[in-house]
Formats: C-alpha cells, structure tokens, sequence
C-alpha cells in the first residue's frame, strides 16, 4: 500500500529542471521505492515505484531505449 509523504517531506527535482514549472519530482518512500509526482499538481496522484522497477527504468534512459 502506498504511504502518502509528508508534506515536510522533501520532493527532488532533476537538476536538468530549468525552474519553468514542468516538471516530476522525487522522493523516496519509507520502503526504499521512489515517489513520482508533477510539479504543477502537488497534491495530485503520486506513482510508487520499487528500487528495482525505478532502476529498470533509469537504465532504459541511460540507453537510450525511450527515443522516437
């Protein structure tokens, strides 16, 4: 079951954000998985993600593997 975050918990954003609003943030969960939200949405959905989907997933961009 996802915990929702505390609000004093602390979401991350890429440091490629240029600060115009459109972005995901991060955080980890209580479990070790990572938290995913929109930046313009705070208080709107947030995926969960475990370690090892989100480390799937960071490797298929490191390769490339999301390109059109």
């Amino acid at each position: 079951m996802l915990e929702i975050p505390n609000s004093s918990d602390v979401w991350r954003k890429s440091s490629f954000s240029q600060g115009a609003g459109e972005c995901v943030e991060f955080m980890r969960d209580v479990a070790g998985g990572v938290l995913i939200r929109d930046s313009k949405n705070p208080a709107g959905p947030v995926l969960s993600f475990t370690v090892g989907e989100w480390r799937a997933f960071v490797a298929g961009v490191r390769n490339q593997e999301f390109e059109v």
